[in-house]
């Protein structure tokens, strides 16, 4: 599969050979663990193409993806590649909506996620991080918040230092999370 899949993904995809290739993985077994090893391929065009069908693969089959959930966590902090870091910022944005799945949500109650908290805020105020990686984060956090009650502090902080210094994208993003913020019981 792995194999396969590089000759597959070493040209320019479209949206749509994305979401074909991510089709195809669902049905594979352990093609979602192979597809997070491909994430660290030391070609970075590679690693961001196999990050977006990734998310692809999540988006499609969630509760297919709780299998590879604790693996994808485990490997969460070590992604470097910036293009693959947008992806499993959105991927990790969606295991921890409110609307997950329960399997999802059961792995998450359990898995200590400190080290994912510690990424996010780590990312956030990343100067080199582009602004759509720190929207997730901002995402991750409020989600996290629930079950880390201080992180919708340091949250708050964080975001009122970085508001002024990022653009009015962030800016929007910002306000939206205060809003879910507050919405939250303390």
């Amino acid at each position: 599969m792995k194999e396969q899949l590089i000759e597959d993904i070493k040209t320019t995809l479209s949206k749509s050979k994305v979401e074909l290739l991510a089709q195809i993985a669902v049905k594979q077994a352990n093609a979602a663990k192979d597809i997070i090893d491909l994430t660290f391929h030391n070609e970075e065009k590679i690693a961001f193409r196999a990050a977006w069908i990734l998310e692809n693969v999540y988006v499609n089959d969630p509760i297919g993806f709780a299998p590879f959930a604790i693996y994808f966590l485990d490997q969460f902090s070590s992604q470097n590649n910036l293009s693959a870091r947008r992806h499993f910022g959105k991927i990790l944005a969606l295991l921890t909506k409110k609307n997950a799945p329960e399997a999802i949500k059961k792995i998450l109650s359990e898995y200590n996620t400190e080290e994912l908290v510690e990424t996010s805020f780590a990312w956030l105020i990343d100067e080199n991080v582009p602004v759509a990686i720190k929207s997730h984060c901002l995402n991750i956090l409020a989600n996290f918040s629930v079950k880390h009650p201080w992180v919708k502090d340091e949250l708050s902080q964080t975001m009122e230092y970085l508001v002024d210094k990022e653009s009015i994208a962030f800016f929007g993003k910002v306000k939206q999370i205060r809003k879910q913020l507050k919405s939250k019981k303390p």
